[in-house]
Parts: C-alpha cells; structure tokens; sequence
C-alpha cells in the first residue's frame, strides 16, 4: 500500500520553553482516515497546520510522497493536500460559489482565470456537501454551520489527495455533523486520505481506519479504532468514565458517557442507580 504522508520524530514549539508536541510518528496512506481525539489545547490544531505545510516543524520531518514537504512549492503542496480550518475569518462577501471556486487556484496559471471544467468540478463540490441552495448567498450572510460546509467544498474542490480537517463538525448541528460524517466515509472509499481532529470518540468509530490519542504532547495511543479507543484510554485522556459497547442496531461501537451527578429517576448516584434514569450508564443493545 502506497503511503502519501510519511511522519517522522515530528516536534514544534513556539518558543524554546514551551513544547506544542515531540517526537510523533505516523504514515498515511491511501484511502485511509486517521482520526485525532484529545482534550482543547493539547496541540491537535498545530499539528494538522503542520502536516498542511502552514507551521515549519522544529523538529522531525513530513514527507510528501517521498519528497521533504518544506522544500516542495506551496501551490505543490495545494494540490495534493486541502486544508480546512476550525475557523476562518470572512474578510470580503464573496458569493459561496465562487468562494468554493477559489479551491481551483492550485491549478490555474498565475494569471489563468477560472474556466467552464473549473466551474464545474466547483459546482460537483458544492453539491457533494449538500449547499446548493446558498450558492449565491455572500459568505457573509451564511450561518457558522453552512460557512464550514462551504469550507470543506472549497478544499474539495482542490481534488486533493489528502483532506486536513481541524474539528470539521464544531459548528454544525447534529444533522449536519452525520451528514459531514458521511460524506468523509464516502470519499475515503473513492480514493482520498483524510486526517481529521475531533472531540468526540464516536466519530471514530463512525469514519476511521485508524485512530491517534494526543495527550501531553505526544501521540499516547495510535492504532485501529476498536483497539485504542477504550475506555481506559478515554479515562485517561479525558479524565471522564466512559462505556463502550458494540451496537448490532447500527453495526459499530458506540461511546456512553457514564453520568456525574444523582440519578433524576430516584435520586441516586448515577454508578449506583439501575432505574431508567441512568440514561448514560445503560448498555447498548
């Protein structure tokens, strides 16, 4: 199996005192997606701007089908990697389809304009993500939710190799969370790699063929979905009792946040209560 990213001994900090993460290794390879989970602040959002070539490494190296990533040309680098933000500020009410027909400048000339296939495969992106009704709406003038969306059909719309998502459903409601869920599910099936950050354990489940723990600076588990997310794990990471249980209903594992506080059905500690209050200590049938 061809590997497209290929991480070695990878280190940043933004000053010398201070250390983001050290020493990650991992390599990515086609058609695979590999879900980050860890608490705010650990260093997940630097990371991915890193493997996106935005922030030099201080240490360690990122190569790029087989190439250092720092010594290819950026418009290189856009071809092959898109890049999606958890937030991004709107500086100009560009309408959204010709926000999304901004991904298509790695591939246009330095003074190419946009043409009739350009278009198009904008337009492909724009539906893929499911905002064809705001297509002439300004960026603007769009909910959170919808501007994320545009933002990934944007990076779509680059036809990369290799999809960088920072927490892509942070701003989406749960439709849209499932329905962006998807949609990575179904591109890692048609050939593209995706690297994506989360909060949430489930979405692992939900998409990954692989699964990293970044806790302390460093990767603390790294592996098959079913094999690092557990509830030992979870409990470390997370500091939150956690079960996990297969679903035969939804053909997956699920994660069930054990409740903190008593039990609204008896008055009862969560842990202790086997009434139908304890909602989150129930098992998945």
């Amino acid at each position: 199996m061809d590997m497209i990213l290929d991480v070695r001994k990878a280190g940043f900090h933004y000053d010398p005192v201070r250390t983001i993460f050290s020493e990650i290794s991992f390599s990515l390879a086609e058609e695979e997606v590999l879900c980050i989970l860890g608490p705010n602040g650990i260093g997940k959002s630097t990371l991915i701007r890193c493997l996106a070539n935005l922030n030099p490494l201080c240490a360690g190296t990122i190569q790029l089908h087989g190439n250092n990533i720092r010594s290819l040309p950026h418009r290189d680098v856009a071809k092959v990697i898109g890049y999606v933000p958890q937030a991004h500020e709107i500086v100009f009410p560009f309408p959204v389809r010709d926000f999304v027909l901004m991904g298509r400048a790695p591939h246009l000339g330095h003074f190419a304009s946009p043409g009739r296939e350009d278009g198009a495969k904008a337009d492909a992106a724009i539906d893929l993500v499911g905002i064809r009704k705001i297509a002439d709406k300004p960026v603007s003038a769009i909910s959170g939710g919808e501007y994320q969306l545009a933002m990934i059909a944007r990076a779509l719309a680059q036809e990369p190799e290799v999809l960088l998502l920072d927490e892509p459903t942070s701003h989406l409601d749960f439709g849209n969370q499932i329905r962006v869920l998807e949609i990575i599910d179904r591109l890692a099936t048609e050939g593209l790699s995706v690297i994506m950050s989360s909060h949430f354990p489930d979405h692992a489940f939900l998409t990954s063929n692989n699964v990293a723990i970044m806790q302390h600076g460093s990767f603390m588990a790294y592996g098959l979905a079913e094999e690092v997310v557990t509830e030992e794990n979870l409990k470390e990471t997370y500091g939150v009792d956690v079960s996990i249980s297969y679903s035969h209903t939804v053909d997956r594992h699920v994660c069930v946040p054990h409740r903190a506080g008593p039990c609204r059905c008896h008055g009862h500690h969560a842990t202790a209560c086997t009434g139908k209050g304890a909602v989150f200590k129930a098992s998945v049938r």
